[in-house]
């Protein structure tokens, strides 16, 4: 693959190239690289295209202040902004100045999570079908968060011990959840049509799959074999917006969200649930059926219990467990 920024003209990569190239080599996510350049080019243009170079500390204030009151946007993308902004001149721009440690950082507010109880849950479940049920089902038996799910390989699944491998999750983290008694069956008989759609790709000529971290050049035939294959794989083949390959990705994440959305409405819910809420519910349900909160902590993947702890107050119970004195009267 050749890298953005390569030509043959002896210009300097342009700017975005640049930060591209420099997110490639640390191994982000093409997530993470659409949203730090999308934002770097609003940096750019909200100051009438002016090089970043001649630009500072004031800049980026201001912008991450226009952010806050004329676009109120909420904390969490100001952040997201202003890690990008502060990537663009420690990594691209070499800038080593004392205002970067000093540029500050929205506060989140603290929010309980949506939890939706057994009741709720199993009418959501019930209004979806297909891949749609399975994967909602996998996500509210295992607290796999949605993208976690989605990118499972075929060799992830362990059927006989009936668990699954999270391989590289939210802070680059493998882990092992369990696998429901429930979802074992249809699981075999969704990966049994998988592998039929594999092997009509492979006779067309296709059949290759994305492996992260340049496997493909170290492992050249693993992208067609059956093991390294999405568990969830797309209904369409896609160009690879990297390397231009044509492969077939995985489910999008957005037909998940407008499934669970059509099936809370149709549940005629109040919750604004979503297939995060899943997670949620996993969790809280768990500590519920009286399960160690550290049991539960690993499962999640969470690197601290008091992000856990969370959920011990969202205890289908109320006020934290409390019986109210108008109930003794």
């Amino acid at each position: 693959m050749q890298s953005p920024s390569a030509n043959f003209s002896g210009k300097p990569p342009k700017l975005l190239d640049q930060v591209r190239d420099k997110i490639r080599l640390k191994h982000y996510s093409i997530r993470t690289e659409q949203a730090y350049t999308d934002w770097i080019k609003r940096f750019i243009l909200y100051f009438g295209k002016k090089h970043p170079r001649e630009m500072g500390a004031p800049e980026v204030e201001r912008f991450l202040t226009h952010l806050a009151v004329n676009g109120q946007v909420a904390a969490s993308t100001q952040n997201q902004a202003r890690c990008a902004l502060l990537f663009l001149y420690k990594e691209v721009l070499g800038v080593e100045l004392p205002w970067l440690d000093n540029v500050g950082q929205a506060k989140a507010p603290k929010r309980l999570p949506v939890v939706l109880n057994r009741d709720e849950m199993q009418a959501i479940l019930s209004r979806l079908t297909g891949t749609h049920w399975l994967i909602a089902s996998l996500l509210y038996g295992t607290g796999m968060r949605i993208m976690e799910c989605l990118r499972l390989r075929v060799q992830d699944v362990d059927m006989k011990r009936k668990e699954i491998l999270i391989r590289d999750g939210k802070g680059a983290k493998d882990r092992v959840t369990m696998l429901p008694i429930a979802l074992v069956q249809p699981l075999q008989a969704h990966l049994t049509n998988v592998r039929e759609l594999h092997e009509s790709d492979l006779a067309a000529g296709y059949g290759a799959v994305y492996l992260p971290h340049a496997l493909e050049r170290k492992y050249p035939n693993a992208a067609r074999e059956w093991c390294w294959q999405y568990v969830f794989p797309a209904g369409k083949l896609s160009t690879d917006p990297r390397s231009g390959a044509v492969r077939r990705h995985h489910v999008q994440e957005q037909a998940i969200q407008r499934a669970v959305k059509q099936a809370v409405r149709a549940a005629d819910l109040t919750k604004a649930a979503t297939p995060h809420t899943f997670r949620h519910s996993f969790a809280t349900h768990l500590l519920e059926g009286g399960y160690d909160i550290r049991t539960v902590q690993e499962l999640l993947g969470h690197a601290d219990v008091s992000t856990t702890m969370i959920y011990t107050h969202v205890l289908n119970k109320g006020g934290r467990g409390v019986k109210s004195p108008l109930d003794n009267l």
